[in-house]
């Protein structure tokens, strides 16, 4: 991977980890929901930087296929874990 290609997906793509330490390390539903917001948001940025860098020609998508497929995983994983603590969370905090 050139340079250019890991100054783009490397903000993104370490952002979804600190998003869910902090997810693992919140004092309530609320902040666990929204922190699993930020890793939903930061997975699928990271995606969409590796789907562009294909179609443009600048990455190889053999290559590229498992980091796509790891992205779409922890899109379903942040989406799954946001749906249960919402619908085990019960009345408003």
């Amino acid at each position: 991977m050139k340079w250019w290609s890991r100054r783009i997906t490397l903000p993104s793509g370490t952002s979804v980890g600190a998003n869910y330490r902090a997810a693992c390390l919140a004092k309530s539903k609320s902040t666990f929901i929204s922190k699993m917001g930020g890793v939903l948001e930061e997975a699928d940025e990271s995606g969409y930087w590796v789907e562009l860098l294909v179609d443009s020609g600048k990455g190889d998508q053999q290559k590229a296929a498992p980091l796509l497929n790891e992205a779409r995983e922890l899109v379903a994983i942040a989406i799954s874990s946001i749906n249960t603590a919402k619908r085990n969370s019960g009345p408003k905090e």
